[in-house]
């Protein structure tokens, strides 16, 4: 009988955990008929601009084509010919240098005004100053670094005021780390506004309990500050990560000459994949080429992307 009775009600818990679910409240029912008419709109525009230009890319990066006539399939042609184009090799190195040494620039520089800034007179205005390349296009900004580093430019009359004759030529030899200095300036503002906002939530009472013990700024900074603004600093990573694949108009601007595009030792994955579709003099139109190295840029940088997600997780501290 006891058998009996524990099968039937198994028998019969389905339904009721089946009406249970549907007992919802009055604003949970509404909730539920307008989610996917708001919705659905947001994932309409996803896929048109976003989700379909991805997987056109992937589909032509295994053509051969130029933009006009029938696509000839090539298989994985292009992804082959890449692995020993050196121009590609030296562009994806630039993009590695960008993303990893620039940022390590950024965000050292970033931490250090930010300290600064946090006691100092007047941090308001100073942020806004730091902050202000950042409003301005990034063309504008390398025809100005342009006249700040050709010959004869403010850097070699700064220099000889101070009684350095033979300047390095800055738009030959050293034109990339130029550009990486470049790069780091117009960028840094960003990240101070961003850690700023960060420290300035961090109570003060904190430091000063640090100060009473005789920590030192270093201390300071890594047993309070780092780890207080851990998750800002991990999502700016991610953001920086992802800007430094689009970097374009800067290189362009700066390195480049009318209606030419800059020499191949400075090119990153952008300017790769411009200059095989319809960058220079005459365009070569390789659209297949250009996506498979757009293709192969993307997921390395998604990889980087993960493995920094997980470096850089850590258990929210709370104050």
């Amino acid at each position: 009988m006891s058998s009996l009775a524990t099968r039937t009600a198994g028998r019969v818990a389905p339904p009721a955990q089946r009406v249970s679910r549907k007992n919802v409240s009055p604003v949970e029912a509404r909730r539920r008929k307008i989610f996917w008419p708001f919705l659905a709109p947001a994932l309409l525009v996803y896929a048109v601009l976003f989700l379909g230009p991805a997987i056109a890319s992937v589909v032509i990066s295994f053509t051969r084509w130029d933009g006009i006539g029938t696509a000839e399939p090539v298989g994985i042609d292009n992804y082959l010919t890449l692995m020993g184009d050196t121009v590609f090799h030296t562009a994806f190195k630039n993009t590695m240098v960008v993303l990893l040494g620039g940022g390590i620039a950024v965000f050292v520089l970033a931490f250090g005004l930010t300290m600064v800034l946090r006691e100092m007179r007047g941090r308001k205005f100073v942020r806004s100053v730091v902050f202000f390349p950042t409003i301005i296009s990034p063309v504008v900004l390398a025809i100005l670094w342009g006249f700040i580093f050709q010959a004869n430019g403010l850097m070699d009359t700064g220099l000889d005021q101070i009684g350095i004759a033979n300047s390095p030529n800055w738009l030959g030899d050293h034109l990339f780390l130029i550009i990486v200095i470049g790069l780091v300036w117009t960028h840094l503002g960003l990240y101070v506004t961003i850690l700023m906002a960060a420290v300035d939530q961090i109570p003060r009472y904190l430091y000063e309990e640090c100060a009473l013990a005789g920590a030192t700024a270093w201390q300071r900074f890594r047993y309070v500050t780092l780890p207080l603004t851990w998750d800002v600093v991990s999502a700016a990573a991610v953001l920086w990560t992802i800007g430094s694949l689009k970097i374009f108009e800067f290189i362009y601007a700066f390195g480049g000459t009318t209606a030419d595009m800059p020499p191949t030792s400075v090119w990153n994955s952008a300017l790769f994949i411009y200059g095989n579709t319809f960058g220079g003099r005459t365009p070569s139109f390789s659209f297949g080429y250009a996506s498979a190295a757009a293709v192969v840029t993307v997921i390395a940088v998604m990889a980087f992307v993960v493995l920094l997600r997980r470096a850089t997780r850590r258990d929210p501290i709370e104050f």
